[in-house]
């Protein structure tokens, strides 16, 4: 394209812009993606899922942590009959009216490699009665260490400790690997406007170039030099040079559309993408690729969680066959008709319960349970080798058409410069009468289509390049992992 032709083309854009009270932007592909990474609807998504995991993660972690606990009841008043046995047998029903207040006070702490929970507690009773003989009562536990135990069951503060950091590193990978696919939802709207907006170009140079020679062509027809049908061959090329023009126009204005409201751009803006005239040569090998894939990766990570969420369902349903627990408690206890005398005269208090669940005879039911979790890990066992040699062959496929487009795009843009080089010569040796309309007809088309598939192996070099990174973690460009503050990102 000639650089008069350029500033022809520039000129109808800023034209056209200006008349829809539209603002030109000049739009890298890199500026495009910064954009989307911020403003899309898609990254916002990507990072109200990374806070929901945050906090979820934040939860389980708080739950590992000794809880303080403060329980009341201020207060509870009651006035009602309540049967009463009598010393022969007999029943009848006396008023009680009183009132009553508690509160307690516990410090909890999970036991990690047990499964039990430990508890301090403190407490204080507090009855008054108000009908009959009126008093007072207080009821005091100043302090008591309380354990409560499950024997022979499933930890699952220590299944929990496995799973979850698992499962929060998943949701982190995740987040990174979102940003990346943001990335090629941009790249796929930008060289979608890019091409309408070449295709625009081109459609306006060929009509140029049509108007040109159908004036030229009715000149010679004047002086005899061509035929009446050449004539009308080139009329009718004019005709489908106005035809292109206005379906790239439309073609134009949808893909505008759809870029300008990804990247939360307004209506008043009018996006002019740049080819990226540079683009990043880098070396990839499948070795190198499936190393960091399997190191910072969503997918290993993910293998691994669903890995332990089938061998903990083994371990719970192995658990259930029976349930035994232990409770025990030791600490004191007073009473007395005033506050101050409660805490006096301590006894002591102490419980010590154990309680147990064994199936006689359940005809194997729980043991049929333990026989479906070994057979549903069994499954997912499979599942997983399975998705393991999907993935590593995708990502094979990826790399070697990577590694291939770098080639593929040179010979494209190479093919672009001499297609058009050969239509510049033939409008040229058109005009001295030296090749026919077809001639020039087939240069056009090969320059045109040239110029398509330069744009379209751009295209994909840089959305392999991004789905690469998107799968390995990984910025070959730079040499460094894709990473990110992941604690300063939620709570911004």
């Amino acid at each position: 394209m000639t650089m008069r032709t350029t500033s022809f083309i520039l000129l109808i854009i800023a034209s056209v812009s200006a008349a829809f009270g539209a603002t030109p932007l000049q739009l890298t592909l890199e500026d495009a993606i910064a954009r989307a990474r911020a403003k899309s609807v898609d990254a916002a998504v990507a990072l109200n899922e990374l806070r929901s995991s945050y906090w979820e993660y934040r939860t389980y972690r708080a739950g590992l942590m000794p809880e303080v606990n403060f329980t009341a009841t201020v207060p509870a008043y009651r006035k009602q009959y309540s049967s009463y046995m009598n010393a022969e047998g007999s029943y009848s029903f006396v008023p009680n009216n009183y009132l009553e207040m508690s509160g307690e006070l516990s410090v909890d702490q999970k036991i990690w490699f047990t499964g039990g929970t430990l508890s301090l507690n403190t407490s204080i009773d507090y009855l008054r009665q108000l009908s009959g003989d009126k008093y007072n009562q207080f009821m005091t536990i100043p302090v008591a260490l309380t354990l409560r135990q499950p024997i022979f069951g499933v930890n699952t503060v220590k299944w929990d400790r496995k799973i979850e950091p698992v499962r929060y590193a998943e949701a982190k990978a995740q987040f990174l690997t979102e940003t990346e696919t943001v990335a090629m939802t941009t790249i796929n709207y930008f060289f979608n406007l890019l091409m309408a907006r070449e295709n625009v170009d081109i459609a306006t140079q060929n009509l140029a170039n049509a108007t040109k020679l159908y004036e030229v062509a009715k000149e010679k027809r004047a002086m005899g030099q061509i035929s009446e049908n050449d004539l009308l061959q080139m009329e009718l090329n004019l005709l489908n040079a106005n035809s292109d023009l206005t379906d790239c126009q439309s073609n134009l204005k949808s893909n505008m559309f759809t870029l300008r409201s990804f990247l939360d751009y307004g209506e008043d803006v009018e996006l002019i993408p740049e080819a990226p005239a540079v683009v990043p040569v880098v070396d990839v090998t499948f070795a190198d690729a499936i190393e960091r894939a399997l190191a910072n990766n969503k997918f290993a990570k993910n293998l691994r969680r669903r890995q332990l969420e089938a061998d903990y369902e083994v371990a719970k349903a192995k658990a259930n066959m029976r349930e035994i627990n232990l409770f025990a408690q030791v600490g004191y206890t007073g009473t007395d008709h005033s506050f101050s005398q409660a805490y006096n005269h301590l006894k002591d208090n102490q419980i010590v319960e154990v309680g147990f669940s064994i199936p006689l005879v359940d005809w194997g039911k729980r043991r049929g349970k333990v026989k479906v979790a070994e057979s549903n890990r069994q499954v997912v066992e499979s599942r997983l080798r399975q998705e393991t040699q999907n993935f590593n062959q995708d990502l094979f496929i990826l790399v070697e058409r990577f590694c291939n487009q770098q080639q593929q795009l040179q010979i494209a843009d190479k093919a672009s410069s001499i297609a058009q080089k050969r239509y510049n010569t033939n409008v040229e040796t058109f005009l001295i009468g030296r090749i026919s309309t077809l001639d020039l007809n087939d240069s056009q088309v090969k320059k045109d289509e040239s110029r398509q598939e330069y744009i379209n192996q751009l295209f994909r070099y840089w959305f392999y390049f991004y789905q690469l990174r998107s799968i390995t973690l990984w910025d070959y460009e730079h040499g460094t992992g894709i990473d990110a503050d992941i604690d300063k990102i939620v709570k911004n």
